[in-house]
């Protein structure tokens, strides 16, 4: 066999080096990928290559856009708060009685949870909080003051009872939310639309006292 037929041989043989896609939009893609995987693992649970690897860019690449995780989370904190208060607030009549104003929130609450599940998981994680800076608390503080604002304006009309402050009346039923889904999430219930309704009436219940 002479040389020539060795060399042609040997890159016959050579391992193909894998190509990564084209992305055109990698800042996006980031994004995403820090959503699906800071939803599965939380934020302090998952390294940036698994970012990267989700999507599909290298580790340096992330860092070309975000210079930290912290800058990451933040941005991803900030782009899911917007989205989940246009879809949670968009166009809700505020002067429909103020029953039917508390249920199409909570039908809505409940749609969020089924069709964005990554987004809602994300939201509700708490270990992404020490990671937010100035700009994403006080993004949260305005999407929720308008809703202390609404449970304040029941109260004195007399819809909601007044011996709990309406910050904590507010919590109250945002924590049975969440862990109505959370024990559904978790596999310890399987919930009807009966349950929904039940867990919503209940909550009711416990605002108008």
């Amino acid at each position: 066999m002479n040389n020539h037929s060795k060399t042609a041989n040997n890159q016959a043989q050579a391992p193909v080096k894998a190509v990564r896609p084209r992305i055109k939009d990698k800042r996006s893609a980031i994004l995403r990928a820090a959503l699906k995987v800071f939803a599965e693992g939380g934020v302090n649970g998952v390294p940036m290559p698994v970012v990267a690897q989700q999507a599909n860019v290298g580790t340096g690449t992330i860092y070309r856009y975000f210079a930290s995780k912290e800058l990451l989370v933040n941005e991803l904190f900030r782009e899911q708060k917007l989205a989940m208060n246009q879809r949670l607030y968009q166009d809700l009549d505020l002067q429909r009685p103020p029953r039917e104003l508390f249920a199409e929130l909570w039908q809505r609450m409940v749609l969020f949870t089924r069709q964005a599940p990554e987004a809602y998981r994300f939201m509700e994680l708490q270990d992404h909080r020490p990671y937010l800076d100035e700009a994403s608390r006080t993004l949260e503080h305005e999407a929720l003051a308008p809703v202390v604002a609404q449970y304040r304006t029941l109260q004195y009309r007399g819809v909601f009872r007044s011996d709990i402050r309406a910050e904590v009346l507010m919590a109250l039923v945002w924590g049975a939310f969440v862990n109505l889904i959370k024990s559904e999430r978790d596999g310890h219930i399987s919930l009807t639309e009966e349950d929904i309704a039940a867990a919503r009436d209940a909550c009711w219940d416990l605002c108008t006292g």
